[in-house]
């Protein structure tokens, strides 16, 4: 029996930020019209002051006939000790019969799927004209964050704040100019001076304050965030969430694991109607999405297995087609 193996490189080869934009809307549509069987993600916490996790994510997509599962695991604190936050695999399995087809590299598949929900949330909710954006950290979310907003939209400007001015220099001089993102890249000194103005929002930290705060935005302001994912950990205030058009990738996931909605539920800023839709709902045609150019809205994403189902599904066929990966005897 044939397996394929696929390392970081070959992800990265395989899946192209486009491609993984429109799988996400094909997934995050199977997830919201009962087409996909998910269940919610088994997430043991090692430490709940320290925010370390470990993931289980299986599902199923009935339309796209793919299946998969994958493990991860988040260390926040792992870049003090010179290793990434994120390790993943992922396991692509044959529907019919359950057989492994192939295991990849997770932590590329996160990083990219993640930036690709919010290049569809971003191309569903955003204002056509949007072409400011700003990057709140500087991490490996954060560098496919900007990627797939500057895919979906013609961004001219890009700013990037981050705890440490290093981090952002860092991310200026890596991402300036790489595909569709300008070569300029204006590293700020603080989150207000980064968020004023921006037509596009990105936060991808792992803090448990806001730092994104409603009197810094401008009117029709696109918001993703995506770094809280705990209910103790919170990236954009209260203010923020009760005045904008909140959109989710899954209910049942966001009210599980969103601080940034669990908080102000619990302090009764909002309650559970004021979740306008999940994406896949948009997709579908099943809600709308921005009724007017002055109104901001806010996609939050704590992720879903559908998300790296459709990610691995695309990546196998592309490494397929162009031989790449390694394929070994099982």
């Amino acid at each position: 029996m044939k397996f394929r193996t696929l390392s970081a490189n070959d992800v990265l080869n395989a899946l192209p930020m486009s491609d993984a934009i429109e799988g996400m809307k094909t997934a995050f549509a199977q997830l919201s019209t009962g087409k996909a069987r998910v269940p919610l993600r088994t997430h043991e916490h090692l430490g709940e002051s320290t925010g370390n996790s470990l993931l289980f994510m299986p599902a199923l997509l009935k339309e796209t006939n793919a299946l998969a599962v994958k493990v991860g695991s988040i260390f926040p604190d792992n870049p003090n000790q010179g290793e990434p936050v994120i390790y993943a695999s992922v396991l692509v399995l044959d529907p019919r019969t359950g057989r492994p087809l192939a295991m990849m590299e997770g932590s590329t598949i996160t990083a990219i799927r993640t930036g690709a929900g919010s290049g569809a949330a971003t191309d569903l909710l955003a204002r056509e004209d949007a072409s400011v954006a700003a990057i709140l950290g500087s991490g490996v979310q954060a560098r496919t964050q900007l990627e797939a907003v500057c895919t979906v939209r013609n961004i001219r400007e890009v700013r990037v704040y981050s705890r440490t001015e290093d981090g952002s220099r860092e991310f200026a001089r890596e991402m300036g100019g790489k595909g569709p993102i300008p070569r300029q890249i204006n590293v700020m000194t603080n989150a207000e001076q980064a968020v004023r103005g921006a037509h596009v929002i990105c936060a991808a930290t792992s803090s448990f304050q806001p730092v994104l705060k409603y009197p810094w935005l401008t009117p029709g302001t696109h918001i993703n965030g995506v770094g809280s994912y705990l209910p103790g950990m919170q990236e954009i205030d209260e203010e923020t969430v009760k005045k904008a058009l909140v959109v989710v990738d899954s209910r049942e996931a966001a009210l599980a694991e969103a601080g940034d909605l669990i908080i102000p539920l619990r302090s009764k800023t909002i309650y559970e109607d004021h979740i306008h839709a999940e994406l896949g709902e948009i997709v579908s045609g099943l809600k709308q999405g921005r009724d007017n150019p002055r109104q901001i809205t806010f996609f939050k994403s704590v992720g879903v297995a559908v998300q790296d189902v459709i990610a691995a599904q695309i990546a196998l066929q592309n490494a397929e087609s162009q031989g790449l990966g390694t394929i070994v005897d099982m």
